[in-house]
């Protein structure tokens, strides 16, 4: 390959790694991250029958973490 395509190759990478990095930081820094009613909101706006679900497959996942301790689950 062409030497000058490979740096300008690496140029445009770096610039356009250069650009997310710092949109990036710039969500965090002004908060776009922080969605602090997703969950209340989530549980709110769920059906019933979705709550209970959830709460079925954590007990389960739970159960089969303890099974897997004690050394019961192959």
């Amino acid at each position: 390959m062409n030497t000058t395509l490979l740096i300008t190759m690496l140029f445009v990478s770096i610039l356009i790694g250069l650009f997310g990095l710092i949109a990036f930081l710039w969500g965090l820094k002004s908060g776009q991250f922080e969605d602090e009613k997703k969950f209340i909101n989530g549980a709110l706006f769920d059906s019933p029958e979705a709550l209970n679900l959830a709460a079925k497959n954590e007990q389960k996942k739970q159960t089969l973490k303890k099974e897997k301790e004690d050394g019961k689950y192959l």
